[in-house]
C-alpha cells in the first residue's frame, strides 16, 4: 500500500502541473502538499523531519531575498550598465558569456547566486519573452551542471564528496571532462539561438512587434509587476516553500527508492534518475552513491541526475528561482527543457557506455 501510494503521488507530481492550470500557477504549494502526503504515506513524518524542513530553506531563502533586494535597490544602475554593455557587445555574445561564465563559477558562488544574477540579466535582454524563456532554460541547465564541480556549488556535490570521502576538487576531476565541454556547448547553442532570434526580431517592423498577443502582453506586465518589495518577498517565500517540499518529497519517497531503484544496473539507473526532474537530486544522490561503486557507476548516476535536473521546474533550485522571477509556467519550461534534456541524456549515455 505504501509503494502504491507513493507511485500515485509521483504520477500526480508529474502530470497535474501540466493538466490543471491553477496547480501550474501555484506549483510551490502543490509540491509542498505532495511532499507532506509522501512523508505521511511512507510513515517518515516526525518532529525531526519537520524541524529539518523548517530549517533547511532558511539560508537559501535569505540569499534569494537579499540578492533580490540589492538588485531592486540598484535596478536603475544595473539597467544602465547593461544598456552600455549591449551598445558595445552583441547580445548573442553576452548570452554566450552569461551561460558559460555563470555555469562555471556557480561551483564557487553557488547555484543560487548564479541563478539570481542570471534572471536579472535575462530580465533586461532586449528580446521577446518567448526567447528569454528559451535562454533561461538553457542557462539553468548550464548552472545545474557547473555547480556540481565543487562542494560549494549545490547540496548534491556536498553530499557526494562527503559520502565518498573525496577532496575539494574530487568532482572536478571526476566529471569536469563531461561538464566543462557541455557548459561551453550549451553557451554556443544559446548564442546561436540568440543570434537567430535577434535577426528574426529585427526583420519585424515596429508595428509588428507591437502587435503581440494579449496573453503575451499580460505576462510581460506580470513580469514587470514582480519588481516590487512585495514581489521580492513573495518570491523568497515561494523558494522557502519549494525547499520544504523537496525535503518532504525526498524523505517521503525513500521506501520507493530503496526498494526499486537502488538495485538497478547503472545503465538503467542512468535513465531512471530522470525522476530527479521532480525530486531533489541531492536526496537521490545520497541514497544511491556508495564508496563500493566503481568510477563508471558513480559517473553514470551523477550525470543522469545533473542533466535531468534541468528538464522541469522542480528539478533544481535555479529553475524555481528563474521560473518565479520570469513567470515561466511548467508547460513553457517543459516544452524546452524536456526535449533538450533528452538529447543531452542520449549524448552522455553514448559517451559513458
Amino acid at each position: 500500500m505504501v509503494i502504491a501510494g507513493l507511485v500515485v503521488i509521483l504520477l500526480l507530481v508529474l502530470t497535474l502541473p501540466f493538466l490543471v492550470k491553477p496547480i501550474e500557477e501555484n506549483l510551490e504549494p502543490f509540491l509542498f502538499v505532495m511532499g507532506v502526503a509522501a512523508a505521511l504515506v511512507s510513515g517518515v513524518m516526525n518532529k525531526h523531519l519537520i524541524l529539518e524542513a523548517l530549517q533547511e530553506p532558511i539560508m537559501i531563502t535569505a540569499a534569494v531575498f537579499i540578492a533580490g533586494a540589492l538588485f531592486y535597490i540598484l535596478r536603475k544602475q544595473f539597467a544602465s550598465f547593461m544598456d552600455k554593455v549591449y551598445q558595445v557587445i552583441p547580445v548573442w555574445v553576452v548570452v554566450f558569456l552569461i551561460i558559460v561564465i555563470l555555469g562555471l563559477v556557480s561551483s564557487i558562488i553557488t547555484a543560487i547566486i548564479a541563478a539570481i544574477i542570471l534572471v536579472e540579466v535575462i530580465f533586461l535582454l532586449p528580446m521577446e519573452r518567448k526567447h528569454k524563456i528559451t535562454i533561461c532554460v538553457l542557462a539553468c541547465f548550464s548552472i545545474g551542471l557547473g555547480a556540481a564541480l565543487t562542494p560549494l556549488g549545490e547540496p548534491l556535490s556536498t553530499i557526494v564528496v562527503s559520502k565518498l570521502n573525496g577532496e575539494f576538487l574530487y568532482l572536478f576531476y571526476l566529471l569536469g571532462r563531461f561538464i566543462i565541454p557541455a557548459v561551453v556547448v550549451i553557451g554556443v547553442i544559446g548564442a546561436v539561438y540568440t543570434f537567430w532570434a535577434m535577426r528574426d526580431q529585427n526583420k519585424l517592423g515596429t508595428s509588428e512587434l507591437a502587435a503581440t498577443t494579449e496573453e503575451d502582453a499580460l505576462l510581460e506586465d506580470e513580469e514587470l509587476e514582480q519588481e516590487t518589495w512585495r514581489g521580492i518577498t513573495v518570491r523568497a517565500f515561494k523558494v522557502y516553500l519549494f525547499v520544504m517540499a523537496l525535503v518532504f518529497l525526498g524523505q517521503g519517497f525513500t521506501p520507493l527508492i530503496d526498494k526499486y531503484i537502488l538495485t538497478l544496473d547503472s545503465r538503467l539507473l542512468y535513465w531512471v534518475n530522470m525522476i530527479s526532474a521532480v525530486l531533489d537530486n541531492a536526496t537521490l544522490a545520497a541514497a544511491e552513491i556508495s564508496p563500493q561503486m566503481d568510477v563508471l557507476q558513480i559517473e553514470a548516476i551523477l550525470m543522469g541526475l545533473l542533466v535531468s535536473g534541468g528538464m522541469l521546474i522542480p528539478g533544481n533550485i535555479p529553475n524555481i528561482i528563474a521560473a518565479s522571477k520570469l513567470r515561466i509556467n511548467s508547460t513553457e519550461w517543459a516544452r524546452i527543457g524536456v526535449p533538450f534534456g533528452l538529447v543531452v541524456m542520449i549524448i552522455f549515455y553514448v559517451i559513458l557506455f
